[in-house]
């Protein structure tokens, strides 16, 4: 087994292939504020004051996870927002923090340095928007935003924003990625042509995120449903789009855009790609006939990258059996495993692989919400990068949104790298 560094080799075409990157596209040229540049500089030894904006589920996974790491990394809650009362006055008690229910209340308090937004997908534009106008560091749930002009905005408006923004991602905290990419740079795998991956899942009931809905939520009592729609489609209140908004494509793309931009991040990271070419998806509600909500229980996206690669995305959940996760080059095939990830030599012949010829790497990071926490607070200290930025998760958006728009059309897509918008294939 050889060890992690795969030594000095050459890039050959891979390496080639990807000088249309980010730099070409005018995206990661821009040059990062340095710490000094900050509304506000916030030394090692400082108490970073964050608000929470939604206190659902995904929020409630977030606060947890910041009251782990309170005082070791010096962070705390302050204040909470929620457009329901239950939710708002469970949260304020857990983090010992004052109830907001209008999310601007947050923004401008001068005291206040970071923001979480746990939101519905719907809300995630414009709250990022304010925040940045605000001047305060965004840490936003996943995928960054709503749709692709919306993100066009968010990377527009980063170009002379004065804070970090990082979007959750947080696979994007395991290393194993960038590791890949740098023994995929220096040609250990040799020509890329493919990558698959899956997330799939198992719901045993007669529906799946089949979340339990509180019947005792009452608009204009408890709730404010018009603040929840928010920028979307004005509808009577519906009980199950609240507490189930991932069904639905007013606030979601389903599998897409909640699960999806997991795996399709990892691939990009790993390979180096920006944005894909062309896009197609297919599925259905192939198992749950009488589920509610709109989107399908079976989603899978094919996406060719302009360098020359093809990768496939499956999701099933109906049956969680998972598929390897691998890049497959002409030289070597990489699969990450849950240790990190081994590079297998392809066969010459009838020869056998030795297990000397393996490459195999022990990742030292992980999907773990509190990493990529730690990242952010690093990034507003000490002016480290970020683990999954605008950009990056630009690229997330556009390849997920593509596959959503495919599906819902069933049409072939493709991305107009000079107009950045999508087109028929």
């Amino acid at each position: 087994m050889k060890e992690e560094n795969a030594g000095q080799m050459s890039r050959r075409s891979f390496a080639r292939k990807t000088t249309m990157g980010s730099l070409a596209l005018g995206l990661s040229s821009v040059v990062p504020f340095s710490a000094k540049s900050y509304r506000k500089i916030i030394g090692a030894n400082e108490r970073v004051n964050m608000g929470v904006i939604g206190c659902g589920g995904m929020g409630n996974s977030h606060m947890t996870a910041l009251l782990r790491m309170g005082d070791l990394n010096n962070v705390g809650v302050s204040h909470v927002c929620d457009v329901y009362d239950k939710r708002l006055a469970a949260a304020a008690e857990k983090m010992t923090a004052k109830p907001i229910k209008n999310y601007k209340e947050i923004l401008d308090n001068k005291d206040i340095d970071s923001v979480l937004i746990a939101t519905p997908e719907h809300w995630h534009h414009q709250m990022i928007l304010d925040g940045i106008d605000a001047e305060k560091h965004v840490y936003c749930e996943k995928p960054m935003t709503h749709s692709i002009e919306e993100s066009k905005e968010v990377v527009e408006r980063m170009k002379t924003a004065k804070t970090k923004l990082q979007i959750g991602v947080q696979g994007m905290s395991d290393d194993s990625y960038s590791k890949a990419n740098e023994y995929i740079k220096q040609d250990v795998l040799g020509d890329v042509v493919m990558a698959h991956i899956d997330y799939s899942r198992n719901y045993k009931g007669e529906d799946f995120w089949d979340y339990t809905v509180d019947f005792d939520a009452k608009p204009g009592i408890n709730i404010d449903w018009e603040a929840w729609l928010g920028p979307a489609k004005k509808r009577e209140y519906d009980p199950y789009r609240f507490f189930q908004w991932r069904k639905y494509w007013d606030y979601s793309g389903g599998i897409a855009t909640d699960l999806f931009i997991h795996r399709i991040s990892r691939i990009i990271r790993s390979v180096g790609f920006t944005f894909p070419d062309k896009v197609v998806a297919s599925g259905g509600l192939w198992h749950y006939e009488n589920a509610k909500g709109e989107i399908p229980d079976t989603f899978n996206m094919m996406i060719d990258y302009p360098e020359g690669v093809t990768v496939m995305v499956v999701s099933s959940l109906a049956n969680d059996t998972s598929t390897k996760h691998m890049i497959r080059g002409n030289k070597a095939t990489l699969e990450f495993t849950r240790e990190g990830f081994v590079i297998t030599p392809q066969q010459s012949g009838r020869e056998s692989v030795k297990e000397e010829d393996l490459i195999k790497f022990r990742k030292r990071g992980a999907e773990d919400i509190v990493l990529h926490h730690k990242n952010l607070l690093d990034a507003i200290r000490e002016d480290v990068p970020l683990k999954c930025d605008h950009n990056m998760a630009y690229y997330g958006v556009v390849a997920c949104s593509m596959g959503v728009q495919s599906f819902r059309e069933r049409s072939y897509l493709q991305w107009d790298s000079a107009k950045q918008k999508v087109v028929k294939a």
